[in-house]
């Protein structure tokens, strides 16, 4: 089989690239370690400003620091541009697989003028969208499509990316794009474990058998959009005394929602931060929502339904890839508080519902099992490592 490969020359080097680690720690994990037992050397560079630079060296990749800066915009760039100009002078890697937008293009440019082999680029969702403001067409749109002569392979995470993919930036499916379902879940971590622990996140927020748990997991950004969740949530609450709001994550703007939820007074909302145990809060939890202004295909939604949850989400590219309004959960418009807070309130009184539809979501979120994703990612990398494979 084409994914079926090995390594033949020896210590034949790959880069991942990002901007910061965390996406690195967060998602590319597996496939670093699907390389390594392929026989590859694997690198990474990123910026460790963000931290978990620890988790990727633990698996054996060799990490080289290089000062990104989220914003393309930053003149700090100029320096993580002159330090991985130095990298790819001093390396040849077989292969490159660039994610983020800034790390992408970047990456993309010095791989091609330092002579470096294969470059892939996962897209983890276009900044320009069908809704995104008219300056991310113009900036964003622009730069891909002058970054696609350096990139060999373009990697899509769901279909409307794709199609903007063949449409606007001239790849060829199956040359040259390529649509892979997200970077996977893992199926049998999130699926259910029997009896809820004695010291779970129920017992360690203090709450009753009888009380819903809605949970949100996501970075405290903007494209996050906690603001609407909290603003259908101080609605919500006021009619249903027995839900309670778990908020995972952190991020720039969580002091403000926190400041926000105290001076509101909104009641029932707890910020846990950073868990290490998400899949346990989501087997104690009864509704899961995301009310994100864009994502890619996003994974705290994957996990979720592998829980056996039935989600609430805004209804944009990637989320609708996920759920099917009324089947595995529902889809709200972007900005409706009340069609959000009416879509939780519907979940939290029936919980026939909630069953029924956590069934289906599970059932639907098979097809996008880390398992597959690997397995199609193997054929991928066999197919731009040709030159080094066996």
């Amino acid at each position: 089989m084409l994914g079926e490969f090995q390594v033949t020359e020896p210590k034949a080097k790959v880069l991942f690239l990002a901007t910061v680690y965390t996406h690195l720690a967060a998602f590319h994990l597996p496939f670093m370690q699907l390389l390594q037992d392929k026989g590859c050397e694997v690198h990474a560079a990123a910026s460790p400003a963000e931290g978990r630079k620890e988790e990727v060296e633990a698996i054996g990749v060799r990490c080289w620091d290089i000062p990104f800066a989220r914003s393309p915009y930053s003149p700090k760039n100029l320096k993580a541009f002159r330090e991985l100009r130095r990298l790819l002078e001093t390396h040849r890697f077989a292969l490159i697989h660039v994610h983020t937008p800034v790390a992408a293009f970047l990456g993309r440019y010095l791989a091609k003028v330092t002579g470096q082999g294969s470059v892939l680029y996962t897209a983890h969702g276009f900044h320009f969208y069908q809704g995104a403001p008219l300056r991310n067409w113009l900036i964003y749109c622009t730069a891909e499509r002058l970054a696609a002569r350096w990139t060999d392979g373009l990697i899509v995470i769901n279909r409307e990316d794709f199609d903007i993919a063949r449409r606007i930036l001239g790849f060829k499916s199956g040359k040259n794009l390529f649509y892979v379902p997200g970077v996977g879940v893992e199926l049998d971590r999130f699926g259910p474990s029997g009896s809820p622990p004695e010291k779970g996140i129920r017992s360690e927020l203090g709450l009753a058998p009888e009380d819903i748990v809605v949970t949100c997991v996501a970075e405290m950004s903007r494209d996050k959009n906690h603001g609407l969740l909290l603003a259908a949530w101080k609605e919500l609450a006021s009619r249903h005394t027995n839900c309670h709001l778990i908020l995972v994550g952190t991020g720039e703007l969580l002091p403000r929602w926190k400041k926000r939820v105290e001076a509101e007074h909104i009641p029932r909302v707890h910020f846990l931060g950073y868990r290490r145990d998400v899949p346990q809060i989501l087997r104690e939890s009864d509704v899961a929502v995301l009310t994100s202004r864009r994502e890619g295909l996003p994974r705290s939604l994957m996990e979720a339904m592998a829980a056996g949850l039935p989600v609430v989400a805004t209804d944009v590219r990637g989320s609708r890839d996920l759920v099917e309004h009324g089947r595995m959960g529902f889809l709200v418009k972007l900005g409706d508080v009340e069609g959000l807070a009416d879509a939780l309130e519907r979940l939290i009184k029936d919980r026939e519902l909630r069953e029924a539809l956590g069934r289906a979501g599970r059932k639907k979120i098979t097809a996008f099992s880390l398992d597959r994703v690997l397995k199609e990612m193997e054929a991928i990398y066999a197919r731009f490592l040709s030159g080094v494979v066996g």
